[in-house]
């Protein structure tokens, strides 16, 4: 197996040895986009940076230290077909570090841990340091891994989680992202709108979130909303994904114009779906999605939200540094409202 060093990682992205090196020790002239894909490469490879310093160099030196989690299976983290969320939040994460000086450590964990007695955490030494650490989590974790997180570390989710009301996060507005892309429907004539998203292997509080931010909109516009129009939402969910679609399909056989997606992925898994079966979008019926994801080249242009995960990873990094120097503040939410994203996916219903 080849070894895995700083030069390994310059080599796969072509870049030079220094870049490597400088990307570690916040060196001004890197910019955050190649230290955030440093950083990613780093954690899939398995490199562990230790800068080492002398006991005089530790006590000069009081930096503030990230552990950044990202709870993804790595093959689904670095799909070629859209870019990840992931790797934009870790830009704005990279950004402040630099600005601040602040050490990084990137590592995966499996979306089945469920413990931090996991192999994933045993091998992240830097987590046994409590010193001015902290920990961003990006992703939805297991509910058992927050609780044990948050007792031992200051904690700061890039992810609204639901269940954890006691620890800080940083996250897209979902209400107002929603209202934008139900007004641009109505505002093209539709009237039975439905729900679209699907369960994941740790429930996906996005998906909730987006989920209540619809059945709200949709009764602040005097729309009905059928049951059987929301899909893949207890307890009307599916245990493969093509299962979901076709219930989808039927349902727009029976009426629905339109649908809006929790997540872009969700929403080009739809399109798919659907003109497997022939139909046209957004002809036939349009769709949205939630997200911003850049699109591969032989889909449509999505009607979607762009969520500003720069500003997302930049606001979650300067609460985690806050909460590290006053360790028992109390917490903060706070939402950054994304943009509309007007594409080829939404046209008027079919009279």
């Amino acid at each position: 197996m080849p070894k895995v060093n700083q030069k390994a990682i310059a080599d796969k992205l072509g870049i030079s040895r220094a870049t490597v090196s400088r990307c570690f020790t916040n060196h001004a002239g890197i910019n955050a986009t190649t230290r955030a894909k440093v950083f990613q490469l780093a954690a899939e490879m398995g490199y562990n940076h230790l800068e080492p310093r002398s006991p005089a160099m530790k006590k000069a030196r009081k930096k503030v230290n990230f552990n950044v989690l990202i709870c993804s299976e790595t093959e689904e983290y670095f799909r070629e077909d859209y870019k990840s969320p992931g790797e934009q939040i870790l830009v704005g994460v990279s950004e402040f570090a630099q600005a601040h000086e602040v050490d990084v450590d990137v590592d995966f964990i499996p979306p089945s841990a469920t413990s931090l007695d996991d192999p994933a955490f045993a091998k992240i030494k830097s987590l046994r340091s409590r010193k001015n650490r902290g920990v961003l989590l990006i992703y939805p974790f297991a509910d058992s891994i927050i609780s044990d997180l948050s007792y031992q570390l200051p904690v700061v989710s890039l992810v609204d989680q639901l269940e954890h009301e006691s620890i800080d996060c940083a996250d897209v507005d979902h209400n107002a992202g929603i209202s934008m892309v139900i007004d641009q429907l109505i505002a093209k004539g539709h009237k039975r709108i439905g729900f679209y998203t699907r369960e994941y292997a740790i429930a996906a509080s996005w998906s909730f979130r987006r989920y209540s931010a619809f059945v709200e909109k949709m009764a602040r516009a005097k729309l009905t909303v059928s049951d059987r129009d929301i899909i893949g939402i207890f307890p009307r969910t599916y245990d493969t994904v093509i299962g979901g679609i076709n219930e989808a399909l039927g349902r727009t056989k029976d009426g629905v114009t339109a649908w809006v997606c929790a997540a872009d992925h969700q929403a080009y898994d739809l399109i798919d779906g659907f003109e497997n079966q022939g139909l046209q979008i957004p002809q036939d019926v349009s769709i949205t999605g939630f997200d911003g994801i850049q699109r591969s080249d032989d889909r449509p242009a999505l009607t979607t939200i762009n969520i500003p995960f720069r500003a997302i990873g930049m606001t979650g990094a300067e609460r985690l540094a806050n909460r590290i120097r006053q360790r028992f503040g109390g917490s903060q939410s706070v939402y950054i409202s994304g943009t509309l994203i007007e594409g080829e996916t939404v046209a008027p219903p079919k009279s």
